[in-house]
């Protein structure tokens, strides 16, 4: 049986043009090295799964490739990672100071890239100020940190900053369009868009969420799996609901909410999820707000349908319900019937415009 690899690890970028929603870092990068101007010392920072380190050995190897060198297992000797997390002491750090002294036997530099570089103790930091602020001609420190509050001020104003920014959806979804094609696997477009709505901006996570679901589904991706599989409701039952609510169907709203309880769903996730969902109905009403809906587009029509059976007031009227549930449910002694309550208003809101308009 073959090794199974990871799609973070089989599809890690080996050229800056490869790496996926941080054009303003790799061009900034791409662009010192080209004119000489690289600093000594650079931190990156930003949010897990982003790329700072995929950006840091990219560049590790560039910049050798720039002074002339090309042999490969070459540049193995002149890149030394550091985990900081489980390396923080101030004898590592030492260790790692009497390795700087040594100019590298092939190509220009060698490159110390310090990871998790927050987790350093404060004796660590202190030991490695002096190396950092002078450093050796032929050593380019890159550390990398997700939270950049952490480092102590001294060791910042000693460093080019770059900030990585959350990947967006779309530039994600495309990603995991492209791997899928790849790997002759088959999808939904609305289920890769769901994964990368739950990666929050990190890409690792959408391929690990990827692989997972790859596996779950027999390479055949699909929405309903892909809500399945992570545990949460998808947007079809929101959409079951508010229609239910829309035909003053209390029994039946109740006996929905009864099912999604014991699929064993949050009722506090579901009432905040259902107020998100009118309140993506309210923008859905409007051509020009539809767009900030974060939805596949083939659920996006669907929204569109159902936002013109509900007037604005009674969409704001939902939202309210809901938001007054969402806020009382963790000081209520019976939480369910919380939510039972606003559910029953929900799909009392039209019967009571009806009623008005009879009596008028």
């Amino acid at each position: 049986m073959e090794n199974f690899i990871v799609s973070a690890r089989k599809y890690r970028p080996q050229e800056f043009d490869s790496v996926v929603g941080q054009s303003h870092i790799t061009d900034t990068l791409e662009h010192a090295i080209e004119n000489n101007q690289l600093a000594q010392a650079l931190l990156f920072c930003g949010p897990r799964g982003v790329g700072k380190t995929t950006c840091a050995r990219i560049l590790a190897r560039k910049i050798n490739e720039k002074s002339g060198a090309t042999d490969e297992e070459g540049f193995a000797f002149n890149i030394y990672e550091l985990d900081a997390a489980s390396n923080n002491s101030v004898d590592d750090i030492r260790h790692l100071i009497d390795q700087v002294r040594f100019a590298p036997q092939v190509g220009q530099y060698k490159v110390y890239i310090i990871d998790e570089v927050h987790m350093l103790s404060q004796a660590a930091f202190n030991a490695f100020l002096k190396t950092l602020e002078e450093p050796p001609a032929h050593a380019i420190f890159i550390l990398a940190t997700t939270e950049k509050h952490k480092i102590i001020p001294t060791i910042l104003s000693r460093c080019q900053i770059y900030d990585f920014k959350r990947i967006t959806i779309e530039d994600i979804q495309n990603h995991l369009k492209k791997i899928a094609e790849k790997e002759g696997i088959a999808y939904e477009d609305d289920a890769l868009f769901l994964i990368a709505q739950k990666a929050d901006g990190a890409l690792r996570d959408a391929l690990s969420i990827f692989d997972r679901l790859t596996t779950f589904s027999q390479k055949n991706i699909t929405l309903a799996n892909a809500a399945e599989i992570l545990n949460i409701l998808d947007y079809d039952q929101y959409l079951k609901v508010a229609d239910l609510a829309k035909e003053n169907d209390i029994p039946a709203i109740l006996a929905k909410f009864d099912e999604i309880v014991k699929k064993g769903f949050d009722p506090h996730i579901f009432i905040a999820g259902l107020g998100s969902h009118f309140r993506d109905l309210m923008l859905a009403q409007n051509p020009s707000t539809l767009a900030l809906i974060e939805i596949g587009e083939n659920t996006k029509a669907k929204y569109a349908e159902q936002s013109q059976k509900w007037t604005a007031q009674q969409l704001i009227n939902a939202i309210e319900i809901c938001n007054h549930a969402d806020i009382n449910y963790k000081n209520s002694k019976n939480p369910r019937l919380t939510v039972e309550i606003a559910l029953m208003q929900l799909a009392s809101l039209t019967a009571v415009d009806m009623d008005k308009k009879k009596s008028s």
